[in-house]
């Protein structure tokens, strides 16, 4: 009996090591050191702004340093000051590079580089997407491929290239793609069947990328937002302004969320609080798709 209890417990630590949870000595003073990331190295696809520069800030201020990649010439003002903030109040770093992630030879620089400087790339948000509104028969296949482009190969180049710096420096890691509740129902208010389709398309992505990678000890999971006041939602009321009242009206909170409401959510699945959890789906849309 001592024996199996002896093999148990060694392959307890053991798995423990992989994860880099430290077993419990009684000694520590850290509180929720599983949400701890410092040293840690991430990038987030566009992190110029909005959801992903909020995502950001949260990894940031746990301690950091991230990497906010996007195709804005220069960055959103929102991000000067959360810069400054990184570098004033906390152990993380903010900074920018502009990368197309469309443009997968761009990305795969991008993701070696950041790799290379710090010997390291612990995880990866793909949070760039667009979005367009037109229904299926008037739909152009301009208009088709730039949505595709960004919100479905985007996020692939983005996710294998942040593996590969994986893999090359033999670490494991957590890779979260940035889908939408639009992937899992059809949205009253928003005639958008491309990018309904792209996000769903994301979303089982993350299912087989983790089912390819998790052996090596790289996650990777999706999360679904709710409607988020963010400026591709502006688009939309400006195109159709009862669209706004429409969504609060079936969403069980009776409101629309804002990009910080999230932090936590990345916080989670980029940190060692969700090492058990990879080829999952986080749906957090304020009850929006529970009735």
């Amino acid at each position: 009996m001592l024996r199996v209890w002896t093999r148990f417990h060694r392959e307890i630590v053991t798995h423990l090591v992989r994860t880099k949870i430290p077993p419990r000595t009684g000694r520590e003073n850290n509180r929720f050191r599983e949400f701890d990331l410092g040293q840690r190295v991430f990038a987030i696809t566009g992190g110029g702004r909005g959801l992903g520069l909020a995502m950001a800030e949260a990894l940031m201020e746990a301690g950091a340093k991230v990497y906010c990649l996007d195709r804005l010439p220069e960055p959103e003002p929102e991000f000067k000051v959360a810069q400054d903030r990184a570098a004033k109040d906390f152990g993380g770093s903010l900074e920018y590079h502009r990368i197309d992630v469309r443009d997968s030879q761009d990305v795969e620089e991008a993701m070696a580089k950041i790799a290379r400087t710090d010997r390291r790339l612990d995880g990866m948000i793909a949070a760039a997407g667009v979005n367009h509104l037109e229904s299926a028969l008037e739909h152009s296949q301009t208009a088709l491929n730039e949505v595709m482009q960004i919100n479905y190969n985007g996020v692939f180049n983005a996710a294998t290239a942040a593996a590969r710096q994986m893999f090359e420096f033999q670490q494991g890691g957590s890779i979260l793609l940035i889908a939408s509740m639009s992937g899992l129902v059809a949205n009253k208010g928003m005639t958008s069947p491309v990018y309904n389709s792209s996000k769903a398309a994301v979303i089982q992505l993350a299912r087989s990328l983790a089912m390819e990678w998790g052996r090596h000890g790289i996650r990777v999971n999706s999360l679904c937002p709710g409607h988020i006041i963010t400026p591709m939602v502006d688009m939309v009321f400006q195109q159709n302004p009862a669209a706004r009242a429409t969504w609060e009206a079936e969403n069980m909170l009776g409101r629309l969320a804002v990009p910080e409401e999230f932090r936590g959510a990345a916080l989670f699945a980029l940190s060692d609080a969700s090492s058990f959890m990879t080829g999952s789906t986080l749906l957090i849309d304020g009850g929006h798709t529970a009735w």
